[in-house]
């Protein structure tokens, strides 16, 4: 049994990675905000999965995250996204996407980097929309600039933590079916389950490690 930590896992896709994790039967820190959410998950999985409600947005939040090492990897599916057209989108908007999809990232790693065991297999969420060549969709500017950010610091950690034996990959993917998207996109439909891709990433997590380094991957159906 491996341990992996799951942030944002209190709903969506994060919240499937951890069910998915734990039913392959791994022990998995699940994390985020919302302490009822994840006691629920801890009380379906009492044999698997740890609640530790943190706001990662802080770097206290991702500091007490270390607590839990050594750890075989991470899932980084916290977000956050904020559907503006570009002249209306305030600093404020742009300091906190940054926050919460960037620099949650940054910190958790700084933090993590010494209680990770050799072959452990770091996975953030990027999106399609952060992917150059790729459609983008209106009002999502700044959503798509902090996920294209992430897929730059997955190859700097991989090269920097190669060495170590530690992989680092970015999963970019398109739409998923989620309260997130749901909030952000009134009506629409992705053609994509929370619970098929939270299976996906957790498989590709436990499994792909030793096969892909500072890899950013495309997992959609369509662009974006």
């Amino acid at each position: 049994m491996k341990t992996y930590l799951v942030t944002g896992a209190s709903r969506g896709i994060g919240k499937e990675i951890v069910r998915a994790l734990a039913e392959a039967g791994h022990g998995v820190i699940a994390t985020a905000r919302s302490a009822q959410a994840l006691r629920e998950l801890a009380t379906a999985y009492p044999q698997n999965v740890v609640a530790a409600d943190a706001d990662l947005a802080t770097d206290s939040g991702c500091a007490a995250m270390a607590r839990f090492g050594p750890l075989d990897g991470v899932a980084h599916a916290a977000g956050l996204l904020i559907n503006k057209p570009f002249h209306k989108l305030t600093d404020e908007d742009w300091q906190t996407m940054w926050e919460v999809n960037v620099m949650s990232a940054v910190r958790l790693a700084r933090h993590l980097s010494p209680v990770f065991n050799p072959g452990a297999h770091v996975v953030l969420i990027g999106s399609m929309g952060g992917v150059q060549g790729s459609s983008k969709y209106p009002g999502l500017s700044a959503y798509s600039a902090t996920k294209g950010a992430l897929s730059v610091l997955t190859e700097s950690l991989a090269t920097e933590w190669g060495a170590r034996g530690i992989s680092v990959n970015c999963l970019a993917l398109g739409a998923v079916q989620t309260d997130m998207l749901a909030e952000a996109f009134p009506g629409y439909k992705a053609p994509v389950s929370a619970e098929r891709m939270g299976a996906h990433i957790a498989h590709f997590l436990s499994t792909a490690g030793d096969l892909h380094n500072g890899k950013i991957l495309q997992v959609a159906l369509n662009n974006p």
